[in-house]
């Protein structure tokens, strides 16, 4: 399968300040170890992270669309209930 079919959408979690970050890749693990080892100027300030939500999608015009919609104010508050659910 090709990679540029196989689109990740990302949360992740800031331990050390509670912000979350969304973001869209074809390689999640390695997109992870980039955020947590501070070669992405937008998170550096924040590491480490953890991973608080995932979802694939098979086209990059799908994947844009739910991060678009996770990095809005109702996005970003769903994302947050759903981190607290999954806590309890």
């Amino acid at each position: 399968m090709n990679s540029e079919n196989n689109i990740t959408v990302y949360a992740i979690k800031s331990i050390s300040h509670g912000c979350i970050y969304v973001g869209m890749t074809n390689n999640l693990a390695r997109r992870l170890d980039e955020h947590n080892k501070g070669q992405n100027r937008s998170t550096k300030a924040y590491i480490p992270f953890e991973l608080i939500y995932s979802e694939n999608h098979s086209s990059r015009e799908n994947a844009r669309k739910m991060e678009k919609y996770f990095k809005s104010g109702s996005g970003k508050k769903w994302l947050k209930k759903h981190n607290a659910q999954q806590k309890t």
